[in-house]
């Protein structure tokens, strides 16, 4: 189906299963029929049962099972509606809104040597992505410290490379330093992570005059473009607010480098 006629919907979801694989990061599992319209880079908004959490949450798609139609969520505990979450265990129930964003271009790195970069809870989109690229791929991927989840999972999509900021894994440093210890080169870049590190990626992709598409990481409210509430400053002219500016869950949270500014 294509992206442009696949309607936003609000639909109760089932947990498969979930476990802890990290230190406050959590694998969920969902049964759910969003699975069949969701594809790389997009995101859906899940709800607390807590009426004093209003707002649903934002959380990236890792991994598609459209057989089984399930969504694989990783995600991180970063307050009460994700500390919610965290509690639900198989059969439980929950309403998902979805799916939400554009998602990585696939088709224009088809063929093309690529590096996806993913740096901390920016890293589990980087799988679905990894599994629907048709190209000669390296993952680089940015941690804290030597909890490295999804690796393995990652490394059966293509080269895994590895950097820790406390220097116990792999490269010390980002993803960065990945690049220039390896030697390595790339046609295309496609990355989700903290701001500093896609702020380096826009600048090393504009260097080497590559293209590179960033997924930007921003707390939403509505998560349908209504609110202007995660907007983000750009090149050229929104047509919803007629200002220099987009939103990131309507317009993304998918964008080429330069076509932003951050």
């Amino acid at each position: 189906m294509d992206e442009k006629t696949v309607r936003k919907k609000k639909v109760t979801a089932t947990v498969v299963s979930q476990e802890q694989i990290a230190e406050r990061i959590y694998d969920l599992r969902l049964e759910t029929e969003l699975a069949q319209d969701a594809r790389a880079g997009q995101f859906v908004a899940l709800y607390p049962h807590n009426a004093a959490t209003l707002l649903p949450r934002p959380i990236s798609i890792c991994e598609t099972d459209r057989a089984e139609g399930q969504l694989r969520l990783v995600y991180r505990v970063a307050g009460k509606g994700t500390a919610e979450f965290s509690t639900y265990g198989a059969g439980d129930t929950l309403d998902v809104l979805g799916v939400l964003g554009n998602g990585f271009p696939v088709a224009r790195a088809a063929g093309r040597r690529v590096f996806l970069m993913g740096g901390g809870i920016g890293i589990p989109p980087m799988l679905q992505l990894a599994k629907e690229l048709d190209a000669e791929k390296h993952i680089l991927l940015g941690y804290r410290d030597q909890d490295l989840f999804l690796h393995e999972d990652l490394g059966q999509c293509g080269q895994v490379y590895i950097a820790t900021e406390d220097g116990s894994v792999g490269v010390q440093g980002s993803v960065m330093d990945i690049i220039k210890v390896n030697g390595l080169t790339a046609d295309v870049i496609m990355a989700c992570g903290p701001m500093p590190m896609l702020r380096a990626i826009k600048q090393y992709a504009a260097e080497q005059g590559i293209d590179a598409y960033i997924s930007l990481e921003e707390r939403m409210a509505c998560g349908v473009g209504a609110c202007l509430g995660c907007v983000c400053a750009t090149n050229g002219v929104d047509s919803h607010s007629h200002v220099k500016n987009a939103r990131i869950c309507t317009d993304g949270p998918v964008f080429e480098a330069r076509e932003v500014n951050i």
